[in-house]
């Protein structure tokens, strides 16, 4: 959660087991898990966009055959 923030170094884990901080530090593993947060993100809206656009497909298609 938020690698580029203070409370990525607060990480109880991290502190619980010191080989995992060192780890956690690293700007590439940041880096990739900021990457899989937009990719996620993407995701989601394409997901949102063809539900949307089912739904206006399908509202379009009843108000077709009312009339």
């Amino acid at each position: 959660m938020l690698p580029w923030s203070g409370f990525w170094e607060q990480n109880y884990f991290a502190q619980a087991w010191p080989p995992l901080a060192a780890c956690l530090k690293n700007d590439y593993l940041r880096g990739a898990v900021s990457g899989l947060g937009v990719v996620n993100l993407f995701a989601g809206f394409a997901d949102l966009a063809l539900i949307f656009s089912a739904r206006a497909r399908a509202g379009a298609r009843d108000l077709h055959d009312v009339s």
